[in-house]
């Protein structure tokens, strides 16, 4: 005979997951560092570890493996990384609710491939999310093209990118800096060839002026091989082994690799991204333009 409803034993209370653990748990995850993600949430390595080993114990179920170079995920910890993105987007929407100010309209930004493959995923999903009564146009072409539509009120905000300091517009703002090296595939033997082929960006682009002005001053015979405004054209030469390119070290994942000193390469320098402003703007560009630096400075740390 079964028991009535009332008479069985009530489950335990689930745990629940703290909105600051799955924060730390979805930096290591995305930078593949604990260090790494340790400055991006402002606590200490220790206190990371910490975080995490808090967050098995609760699951019963590791969600990083450490390896020498990098820290990747479980099989149980791929799984959580979904919930956990959910979890922290619904709590952000939520609060936003109650504590953003009203923001509505549309607003047009324009953007370099670089810049707009790095940082728009993120910056569009969340604006969405706290502002989704506006209506966001995203233009991706070449800085100098972009910045012509800027000064003819086609836009109210751009990223641009400068070669090196005394390069930038000075109506903008340097959101980001960082060095722009050598990358070709791991084990390829391009490098190595005379004339150097290289995978660029057509005229007006800043890593291709770096480029071509550091073989010209190191002498190195070279020949351009690829030409096309797309990030992903030049990887995909890169990982043919048919060209080298100047590449963002942030960029860089294997196969592709570093190519130091050893390749007789150059040194390139830093590069920077501005923002810029169109005067009378309204206040959902001022908004959109707060996300874009904070996922810079996020990028930074």
């Amino acid at each position: 005979m079964s028991a009535h409803p009332e008479s069985r034993p009530a489950a335990g209370a689930l745990p629940l997951l703290e909105h600051d653990v799955l924060r730390t748990f979805v930096a290591i995850a995305e930078t593949g560092s604990f260090t790494r993600a340790a400055r991006q949430v402002f606590r200490t390595p220790a206190a990371v570890s910490m975080q995490i080993k808090r967050l098995e114990e609760t699951l019963g179920r590791a969600v990083f493996v450490r390896e020498p170079r990098r820290t990747r995920l479980t099989p149980e910890g791929e799984a959580l990384l979904g919930y956990a993105r959910r979890l922290l987007e619904l709590n952000e929407e939520a609060v936003s609710r109650f504590l953003s100010p009203a923001v509505d309209g549309s607003v047009s930004l324009g953007t370099p491939d670089d810049a707009g493959t790095r940082i728009l995923p993120g910056v569009l999903s969340r604006f969405a999310r706290t502002h989704p009564a506006v209506q966001v146009t995203v233009r991706v072409g070449r800085s100098g093209d972009l910045l012509e539509r800027l000064d003819a009120g086609e836009l109210d905000l751009l990223l641009m990118t400068a070669s090196n300091e005394g390069q930038e517009d000075r109506r903008g703002e340097v959101v980001y800096s960082e060095h722009l090296v050598w990358a070709g595939r791991e084990g390829g033997v391009c490098a190595g060839r005379t004339p150097l082929p290289l995978a660029l960006a057509e005229h007006g682009c800043a890593w291709r002026a770096m480029a071509l002005e550091a073989l010209d001053r190191s002498g190195r015979d070279y020949r351009i091989a690829y030409t096309s405004e797309h990030c992903a054209a030049q990887e995909a030469a890169m990982l043919s082994d048919l060209a080298v390119a100047p590449f963002p070290r942030s960029l860089i994942r294997p196969p592709l690799r570093v190519l130091d000193a050893d390749a007789g390469l150059p040194p390139l320098g830093a590069y920077r991204i501005q923002l810029l402003r169109a005067p009378g703007r309204g206040s959902a560009a001022d908004a959109l333009a707060e996300h874009v630096i904070e996922r810079f400075h996020a990028m930074s740390r």
